[in-house]
């Protein structure tokens, strides 16, 4: 149901009026069927009511989720890391109000960092909470480039949103997370007057088209009423939890846009018929599968995605066992593992999606470059992958394990053993007949800037003399 649903998002996208959005006809009726069958609480506690699984099957299961649907498939991924968040710094109360309903599909979720002078810089957001005496607080602010902030496809929307706390450090020390949801809940569960949260518009993309991308609004009519999530000001430090599994996870949507171009790809070169191939292997007019260079770009596209997949696969079997695995010091290994893979994951998966896509559209030739083909499409959907949840170069900087490596880097560390082989031409620092005589002397000086020539290269270059009798000449 949802293979289909791609192209039609793609000709017929979301549409905003008058601050509601209608996403592409059909995605509402299979984002019912998708909750309906337990997809996505798949990798999430029974306790809340999901199925348990471990990440690695659903990672697979996400991944044909996205070649199937990347727009469709944004909804579920962004609820994913909600959970995630949740599931690591909400309180009990937070808990039982919103977890479940996030882990059936009845609610979704959203993540809301960006603002018109904070992208990647988080330090900058002005986004402000209020406490109010209830033990709640007022959220007032813009949020933009938010991923189904505003949509029809379920019955209320959880948006994560970071702001600040009046008197809260400078920086990204005085941030704090907030549950600030589309549809107030009360206390036996059921879905009460509209949140001040509304959305003012939704982007125009050249991807994802299906997938409302919103300008939210907070506080307009009194102040947005949101939930602290954890202790304040350490919000950036529960937001990064989400962003990883949301990291993570776009490193898989990469592998499926690959996969899915591969697909259609092999799929086209086999149906193809265009003239005799060149090396001889057939006699006549032969599919173009037959022909070198389509199989050398065939074969590049399957061990890009194969590669990634299994990269993927590994982090995700890191992420179960230190979740999972009954020895403590087992977990807390294959947990600083697993913080490792997560930048390649979601770096390197990005960066060879555009790759795969564009050969994709050389395989189909001129018809790669029609829209009717679908091949452009996911040319067009791909690049979004390198940019989301982090740009390629920015992104590592924010990793844990990126930041670890750079403090050891920056540690002093012991001189290595001198080699005790030297070259025939790197006289010892002695006071030998054959070595330079003092510090200042200019033979010296000559070769601490050679150093680095072969002693052939060397060689050919005339040597700065010295006055000093004793002194190599």
């Amino acid at each position: 149901m949802l293979a289909p649903l791609n192209v039609e998002g793609d000709r017929n996208p979301s549409s905003w009026n008058d601050g509601k959005v209608t996403t592409t006809p059909g995605f509402a009726q299979a984002y019912r069927q998708y909750a309906e069958g337990g997809w996505q609480g798949l990798q999430h506690p029974q306790d809340f009511g999901g199925r348990g699984l471990p990440k690695a099957i659903g990672a697979a299961c996400g991944e044909m989720l996205n070649s199937a649907n990347l727009s469709f498939a944004l909804c579920p991924l962004l609820t994913d890391g909600a959970i995630e968040a949740l599931l690591t710094a909400g309180s009990d109360d937070l808990k039982a109000v919103y977890l479940e309903k996030l882990v059936t599909g009845a609610w979704t979720g959203t993540m809301n960092l960006t603002e018109p002078q904070a992208g990647s810089d988080l330090a900058l957001v002005r986004t402000r909470a209020e406490p109010q005496p209830d033990g709640t607080y007022k959220v007032f602010g813009t949020k933009i480039f938010i991923t189904y902030g505003e949509h029809d496809m379920a019955d209320n929307i959880v948006h994560l949103v970071l702001a600040r706390i009046p008197g809260a450090p400078e920086g990204v020390k005085g941030i704090s997370l907030f549950v600030v949801p589309k549809f107030m809940v009360g206390a036996d569960g059921t879905l009460g007057a509209r949140n001040d949260v509304h959305c003012v518009s939704i982007e125009h993309k050249l991807g994802i088209k299906a997938s409302p991308t919103a300008v939210l609004q907070y506080g307009d009519h009194g102040g947005a009423v949101g939930y602290l999530v954890g202790e304040e000001n350490r919000g950036l430090e529960y937001m990064f939890i989400m962003m990883n599994a949301a990291r993570y996870a776009v490193g898989v949507q990469g592998i499926a846009v690959a996969e899915r171009a591969y697909q259609q790809a092999v799929a086209y070169a086999r149906d193809r018929v265009q003239s005799r191939p060149v090396d001889g292997s057939v006699a006549g007019s032969a599919t173009i599968i037959h022909h070198p260079d389509v199989r050398r770009m065939l074969m590049t596209m399957r061990a890009y995605t194969e590669g990634c997949r299994a990269m993927a696969s590994v982090a995700a079997a890191a992420y179960d066992a230190a979740h999972h695995h009954p020895d403590a010091q087992a977990r807390k290994e294959n947990q600083a593992f697993y913080e490792f893979p997560v930048p390649l994951v979601k770096g390197y998966s990005t960066e060879m999606s555009p790759e795969v896509t564009s050969l994709g559209v050389q395989v189909h030739g001129g018809m790669g470059f029609i829209e009717e083909t679908g091949a452009a499409q996911h040319y067009r959907d791909a690049k979004i992958l390198t940019i989301y949840e982090g740009t390629t170069a920015i992104r590592p900087t924010t990793s844990s394990a990126a930041r670890r490596c750079a403090m050891a880097a920056r540690r002093p560390r012991p001189s290595p053993r001198r080699s005790r082989r030297r070259k025939a031409n790197w006289p010892r620092a002695t006071a030998s007949p054959r070595a330079p005589c003092s510090s200042a002397c200019p033979r010296r000086a000559w070769l601490s800037r050679t150093w680095w020539l072969s002693s052939r290269s060397r060689a050919r270059l005339r040597p700065t003399p010295c006055s000093q009798a004793r002194c190599l000449t």
